[in-house]
């Protein structure tokens, strides 16, 4: 029934966001969008991963009009999403970051892009951080051979190759790339259901990228639109911590298994170590900075553990 009632809506865009304690960012957010948005057909649906800080009530008393799904678990990032679409009535479905603001009308620029260009399966904005300078919007590549040896080199490769437009469009036009951050991925809901939605076994990090393959291997390419211009408080949403840090491993760990081979996947894992290592000797005995060698110290700890399973 819900594919049926979404090919009978006018309903353009769904806009999925996924709260878990962030009530004050995630006002910030959807103020933005209602601000922001105009002259397209839009819903909001936040799916609440069990927050502790009076999200539920907030939300469904100062927000009457938006979709607000109360989850008795943390699902993570991706079984959120998947829950939220449920729901969803649009034909092009915008997965944003509660840590997100809205600049201009990128809901309209993003959906009417995907629209015009039917071989685009995903296309996402340029992203400026609270200072209003450009901040990752977009990887070229994912833990595979090129980006472990593009780290070694210290980002020499791709800087030659893309040149300033590694993470960021400088271009002021479409540019093809790897993968749109999940910070503020548009995509098809076709697509998105076509391919599996996202995939349940990850909690959180890589599940975009993942999701991402899929979707290219089944025809369509990926974009970055910089007329669509984002605010994102990275990092806001979550906490850097020890915890974080192996649920990231693990997750990479994860992608790898899904998306390689056994021979592909051995060698970027070999590679992903090298890059520990050098990255150590790097801190400890030329930049001498504690902070970042601890932290390299605490990778390789739980890299040892996870990768090598």
């Amino acid at each position: 029934m819900r594919n049926v009632s979404k090919l009978l809506s006018s309903m353009d865009v769904s806009i999925i966001i996924v709260n878990y304690n962030t009530k004050d960012l995630l006002k910030q957010c959807i103020e933005s969008v209602f601000a922001k948005t105009v002259n397209i057909a839009f819903e909001i649906i936040v799916v609440d991963n069990a927050s502790t800080d009076g999200s539920q009530q907030f939300f469904k008393d100062a927000y009457p009009n938006i979709i607000f799904i109360e989850s008795p678990d943390n699902l993570g990032f991706g079984r959120a999403n998947n829950l939220g679409f449920e729901y969803a009535k649009g034909r092009n479905l915008f997965l944003l970051n509660s840590d997100t603001i809205l600049l201009n009308n990128a809901v309209k620029i993003l959906s009417e892009f995907l629209d015009n260009n039917p071989k685009v399966g995903v296309c996402g904005g340029n992203l400026y951080n609270e200072k209003g300078f450009p901040t990752l919007s977009f990887r070229r590549d994912f833990s595979s051979i090129s980006s472990e040896l593009n780290f070694f080199f210290r980002g020499k490769p791709f800087q030659i190759r893309y040149r300033e437009n590694i993470e960021f469009n400088h271009t002021n036009k479409p540019l093809k790339v790897g993968y749109i951050t999940g910070a503020d991925m548009m995509l098809r809901s076709s697509v998105f259901e076509g391919v599996g939605k996202f995939d349940p076994d990850f909690f959180m990090y890589s599940e975009d990228v993942e999701l991402t393959c899929r979707i290219k291997k089944s025809g369509f390419s990926v974009y970055s639109v910089p007329d669509a211009h984002i605010i994102h408080l990275t990092g806001r949403s979550s906490q850097d911590d020890y915890k974080k840090l192996e649920v990231m491993i693990n997750s990479t760990n994860l992608f790898l298994k899904k998306t390689h081979g056994w021979l592909k996947g051995k060698i970027v894992r070999m590679l992903i170590f090298l890059n520990i290592y050098s990255s150590i000797l790097i801190y400890k005995y030329y930049k001498k900075n504690d902070k970042k060698l601890n932290y390299w110290k605490s990778t390789l700890q739980i890299s040892k553990v996870i990768l090598n399973k």
